[in-house]
């Protein structure tokens, strides 16, 4: 049968309901923490600071260094300790999203230490993970020409669909492909994409369609991400 009904119930273009949150960790430089339904993911900064060692480091500018990772207990089957292929590749996916919004030749031969943890997964972890970094570096009060909003748009049936769950990432149907997914990085204020990832198969109609569904969904994070930064400054 078609795809006509989310599981949940959710619209196409609905996202879980998000929960964000700054100063999770008090000895953290910048904390944050950002869900979307049961996906939550913490992140932490440390820095800027001396980056060691010295051959690496760059006199015009400093450097973000992300770690992501998924604690065992976070998804069903338990996940072996560690970083695994996937978290590393997360860690530098994420980085490249986050550097064009940060400021960091301000910071000559220095290193920002961001740490991602996902506490609890129902798929669109790098996504939230993404958005947890994003507040936590500018919770830290480091220099940023705009946050980063992030989320992940799917295709399941023929219809572009926001914020996939792990149900739907599994779907299938009756000799269909699998489901296409799309995680997205954007900067609202200028409309940049800073990450575009494409897992499975789509034609360019769908994803000029699934990139304008992502823009107006990161717009509706953005304002959730000022908001809290906001509440954090007024208290």
């Amino acid at each position: 049968m078609p795809y006509t009904k989310r599981f949940d119930g959710r619209k196409f273009d609905e996202t879980r309901k998000i929960e964000a949150e700054v100063g999770v960790i008090p000895n953290a430089d910048g904390s944050a923490m950002f869900c979307f339904g049961d996906t939550k993911a913490i992140a932490a900064v440390y820095g800027p600071r001396t980056l060691y060692p010295q051959h690496l480091q760059d006199p015009t500018r400093g450097r973000l260094k992300c770690i992501y990772d998924m604690l065992s207990f976070s998804v069903t089957e338990r996940k072996r300790p560690g970083p695994s292929r996937r978290s590393i590749e997360i860690s530098m996916v994420t980085e490249k999203a986050l550097n064009p919004a940060l400021k960091l030749e301000k910071f000559p031969n220095s290193a920002v230490n961001l740490y991602i943890m996902v506490i609890q997964a129902n798929a669109g972890t790098r996504t939230a993970g993404i958005n947890a970094a994003s507040l936590a570096l500018a919770h830290a009060g480091l220099p940023m020409t705009d946050l980063v909003s992030s989320v992940s748009v799917g295709k399941i049936g023929g219809k572009i669909c926001v914020d996939l769950t792990k149900d739907e990432e599994d779907y299938k149907e009756k000799d269909e492909k699998d489901t296409t997914d799309i995680p997205f990085a954007i900067m609202p204020r200028n409309g940049k994409v800073t990450l575009l990832q494409l897992d499975g198969k789509i034609t360019s109609k769908e994803l000029k369609e699934a990139l304008q569904t992502a823009k107006k969904v990161c717009n509706q994070i953005y304002e959730v991400q000022k908001k809290v930064l906001q509440e954090a400054l007024n208290k």
